[in-house]
C-alpha cells in the first residue's frame, strides 16, 4: 500500500510523527468523502456540463441542415444520410481513440483534444465550399465528439460515493438543455439566415472550454492511479481550502489493485491484476482485459445495451423529422392534418420531443440512487415500448407527439444511467477506455438506424419500423436484467 502524507508538513518531524502508524491513512474515496461536494466540485460540474452542452447542440444539428444542404447543391437522399452517417462514423474512432489517452495520458489532455477537434471542425463546416469538403469536416466534428465521456469521466471522479449517481443525472442535465437550446435556435435562424448561419453559431458554446482550460484540474484518482500521490494530494488540498473542509487525518494511500476490485466487485483478480498494474497499455491489451473472464459479461452486456439506447434514441430523434417531412412521410391517416408537412411543423415538433429529455432527467435522478441502476434502466427501457405500441397504426399528430415525448423521455433516461453505470463497473486505469469503447458499440447503432427504421418509415413502413422499435428496446431491457453488479453506493475502483 503506498501513501503519501495527507496533511502538509511543516518539518521532519512531524513527517515522522505522521509517519509511525500508517494505520491512519485514507484513500481518495474516503478524501471525497470528508471534502463533500461543495464549491470546487461545482466549478467542475460547470466546466464539465457545458462542454457536454457544446457536444449535445451539435449532434442536433444533424436533425435541421440535411434538407437545406439537399436543396442548396442537389445532393441525393443518400449523399445526405451520409451528412450524418459520417459524423457517427468519426465518433466511433472518437470514441475509443480519446479513452485509450485520456487513461495512459490524462483526463484533460483528453477533454483538451475533443473540444479542439470539435470546435474547429465545427466552425470550418459552416464555410465548406462543397459536398466533400463538408462530409470531410463533419466526420472530424464526430471523431472529436466521440470523446464526449471523458468529460463525464472526469467529472464522475471528483463526486463522494453517497450521491455520486444523483450529481451525474445533474451532469447530464446539460445534454437536454443543449439539446432544446439548438432546437430553439434553429427555430430561429434557419428560416432566416440559413444552414450555414446554424452550423456556425452552433460550433461556438465548444470554443467556450478551451478559454477555461488552465483552471481545470487532473483528476486525483487518475494522478493516484499514475503513482503521483504528490500530485494528487495538491488537488485534494486546494479541493479542501475551495470547500472550506478537512481532509482525513494521516496518509493519503492508494489500495492495492486486489484490495479495491475485490472489495468492489467481489470477483477474483487473476485475469484483472496485470493490466490494473501495468502503467503502459496498447489497445490490444485493453481489449483483451475488457474481454477478460472476470469483465465478459458486463463488457459484453454493457456494448448490448449502448447499441440498443443509441439505436432508439437517434432513431426517436429522427422518427420525429421523418413524421414531420414533406418528402419522408406517407400519409398512411387522412385524419393527420396537413400542415404536419410544414417546414414550421417540423421545427416544432423536434422542439417538443426534444423538451422531453427534461422529464426524463427527473426520472433518473429519482431512479437512480432510490430503485438503482439496473432496475431503473430496465423499467424505463420496457416502459418506452409501452409508449411506441400505438405507433404500430397510424396516429394524429397531436397523439404522436405526445408518445414521441413519452418514448424519448424514457430512453434519454436510460441513456444518462448507463452511462453512469459503465464507469462504476471499470476500475480508474481503464475507466474512459471502457466507456469510450462501450460508447463506439453505441455508435454502430446510431450509424445503422438511419440506414434502416427511418428508410422504413419513408417508403411507408411505419408498422415495421415501430415494431423494430419495441423488439430492439425489449431485448435492451433483458440485457440490463442481466447485468451481474448493482453499483448503487459502490465505490469506484481504484
Amino acid at each position: 500500500m503506498k501513501c503519501l502524507n495527507g496533511i502538509p508538513s511543516q518539518g521532519n518531524t512531524r513527517l515522522a510523527m505522521e509517519m509511525q502508524n500508517e494505520a491512519y491513512s485514507y484513500t481518495v474515496d474516503e478524501a471525497l468523502l470528508s471534502l463533500g461536494f461543495g464549491k470546487f466540485q461545482a466549478f467542475v460540474l460547470a466546466y464539465a456540463g457545458f462542454g457536454w452542452l457544446s457536444e449535445a447542440m451539435e449532434m442536433m444539428l444533424l436533425s435541421f441542415i440535411g434538407p437545406s444542404i439537399r436543396t442548396e447543391w442537389g445532393i441525393s437522399d443518400g449523399q445526405e444520410s451520409l451528412i450524418s452517417s459520417v459524423v457517427f462514423a468519426g465518433m466511433l474512432i472518437g470514441a475509443c481513440t480519446w479513452g485509450f489517452i485520456s487513461d495512459n495520458y490524462g483526463r484533460r489532455i483528453g477533454f483538451l483534444c475533443t473540444a479542439t477537434t470539435t470546435s474547429l471542425a465545427g466552425f470550418m463546416s459552416a464555410v465548406a465550399p462543397n459536398y466533400a469538403c463538408l462530409i470531410t469536416l463533419r466526420f472530424l466534428v464526430g471523431v472529436g465528439l466521440g470523446g464526449c465521456h471523458v468529460l463525464s469521466s472526469w467529472f464522475l471522479e471528483f463526486i463522494p460515493a453517497p450521491n455520486r449517481g444523483a450529481w451525474m443525472i445533474v451532469f447530464t442535465l446539460f445534454w437536454p438543455v443543449g439539446s432544446v437550446f439548438q432546437a430553439a435556435v434553429a427555430w430561429v435562424v434557419m428560416p432566416v439566415l440559413g444552414w450555414r448561419w446554424l452550423v456556425a453559431l452552433s460550433s461556438l458554446p465548444s470554443f467556450l472550454p478551451l478559454l477555461f482550460f488552465n483552471a481545470t484540474p487532473e483528476s486525483p484518482r487518475y494522478l493516484c492511479k499514475r503513482g503521483k500521490l504528490e500530485e494528487a494530494m495538491l488537488i485534494l488540498t486546494r479541493i479542501a481550502s475551495l470547500n472550506q473542509a478537512s481532509l482525513p487525518p494521516g496518509l493519503l494511500c492508494l489500495k492495492s489493485p486486489e484490495e479495491e476490485y475485490v472489495a468492489s466487485s467481489s470477483v477474483h483478480m487473476t485475469e484483472m491484476s496485470p493490466l490494473i498494474m501495468t502503467k503502459e497499455r496498447n489497445g490490444l491489451q485493453v481489449f483483451h482485459y475488457l474481454l477478460s473472464p472476470a469483465l465478459l459479461r458486463s463488457t459484453v452486456l454493457l456494448w448490448l445495451v449502448f447499441m440498443g439506447n443509441a439505436f432508439g434514441y437517434y432513431g426517436i430523434v429522427l422518427l420525429t423529422s421523418e413524421l414531420s417531412s414533406t418528402n419522408g412521410r406517407c400519409k398512411l391517416n387522412p385524419t393527420i392534418p396537413i400542415d404536419l408537412q410544414d417546414e414550421s411543423s417540423l421545427y416544432r415538433n423536434v422542439f417538443i420531443t426534444s423538451s422531453a429529455e427534461l422529464p426524463g432527467l427527473l426520472l433518473s435522478a429519482f431512479s437512480v440512487d432510490k430503485i438503482g441502476r439496473k432496475a431503473s434502466m430496465y423499467l424505463l427501457l420496457f416502459t418506452c415500448c409501452a409508449f411506441l405500441a400505438p405507433l404500430i397504426w397510424p396516429q394524429k399528430e397531436v397523439i404522436t407527439i405526445c408518445l414521441l415525448f413519452g418514448a424519448r423521455a424514457c430512453v434519454n433516461a436510460s441513456l444518462n444511467i448507463v452511462y453512469i453505470y459503465a464507469q462504476e463497473i471499470y476500475p480508474t486505469s481503464m475507466r474512459s477506455t471502457g466507456l469510450g469503447v462501450a460508447t463506439a458499440m453505441g455508435r454502430i447503432g446510431g450509424m445503422v438506424c438511419p440506414l434502416v427504421a427511418v428508410s422504413l418509415v419513408e417508403n411507408c413502413h411505419q408498422t415495421e419500423a415501430i415494431l423494430l422499435f419495441e423488439l430492439i428496446f425489449f431485448v435492451t431491457g433483458v440485457a440490463t436484467i442481466l447485468f451481474p453488479l448493482e453499483t448503487k453506493r459502490c465505490h469506484l475502483m481504484t
